[in-house]
């Protein structure tokens, strides 16, 4: 699934070619969207703003119209200049919109509606979401003050569930996840009520660090992925850009202890940690 720095990757590269450029094609497989697109047509609109929230993406069209899209799993933007051949079939087209000169079009977007700005704060989903990891104003602090809340409204919690928790803090899947906890040295089933103060701040501070190194647009000396697969070890070889996710049964780049791997959650996640760098504290 798509985390927030593929969202807020996507919403900039989305926003360079689209803003303050007028609508010449709009097409969408989807029936709600097209019979809002026949009250009021988003041909002739201009594209005021494109932007993520967690692991949503808005696009706000002049005349009070929002299109919010979810990727779930399999969605994906992409973005081609007018004519350019598209690498995914047109069977998987969901919604098209067209400017001059180039074209954006959502394939396999399983999630997607229009709002108006009253709608939208009517909303269940994105007016409900924590603070965006990635907004500007987002620091370590505002993470730590969260982590530190949801430990004394919710002690029974498991720390990595929270991290996931959008309402908490938005941006966070299942990869930083792991990531996260295996950095600051804490067993991702351990509940809140055992998580250390010094310890969520570490954990705050990875989260921000992650998500910021990873969003990097080329420019400085961080870890860039703009073109590639989130890392969060410095790593030069891609095949080592991640230290526990997707490597069970594989030694710990920290230690060499063996990487395991548990289903945890409602929606059963994956979740990996060292047994030996990330030890059990009840």
């Amino acid at each position: 699934m798509p985390e927030g720095d593929t969202l807020f990757r996507a919403a900039r590269a989305l926003a360079k070619v689209l803003e303050g450029k007028t609508v010449i094609v709009f097409e969408t497989a989807y029936a709600k969207l097209a019979s809002v697109n026949d009250d009021r047509p988003v041909i002739g609109r201009v594209i005021n703003k494109v932007e993520s929230r967690g692991k949503w993406l808005l696009m706000h069209f002049t005349g009070d119209l929002i299109l919010t899209t979810h990727m779930l799993m399999s969605g994906s933007w992409h973005i081609y200049r007018t004519g350019e051949k598209w690498v995914r079939s047109r069977r998987d087209m969901r919604i098209r919109i067209a400017v001059e000169g180039f074209e954006a079009v959502a394939f396999n977007v399983p999630v997607a509606e229009f709002h108006t700005a009253a709608s939208l704060l009517r909303s269940t989903s994105i007016p409900n979401l924590g603070p965006d990891i990635l907004s500007a104003d987002f620091t370590a602090q505002t993470g730590f003050e969260r982590l530190q809340e949801r430990a004394r409204t919710h002690p029974e919690d498991e720390i990595a569930n929270v991290l996931l928790n959008q309402r908490l803090m938005a941006g966070l899947g299942n990869v930083y996840k792991s990531e996260i906890c295996f950095a600051a040295r804490v067993h991702p089933f351990r509940k809140m009520r055992t998580v250390t103060v010094d310890e969520m701040q570490q954990m705050a501070d990875f989260a921000l660090r992650y998500m910021k190194a990873n969003v990097l647009d080329g420019s400085g000396d961080g870890i860039i992925t703009y073109t590639g697969h989130r890392r969060t070890t410095h790593a030069a070889n891609s095949d080592d850009r991640l230290w526990v996710y997707g490597r069970k049964g594989k030694e710990c780049r920290r230690c060499g202890a063996i990487i395991e791997m548990r289903k945890q959650g409602s929606g059963t996640r994956s979740t990996f940690w060292c047994p030996s760098c990330q030890s059990w504290i009840e």
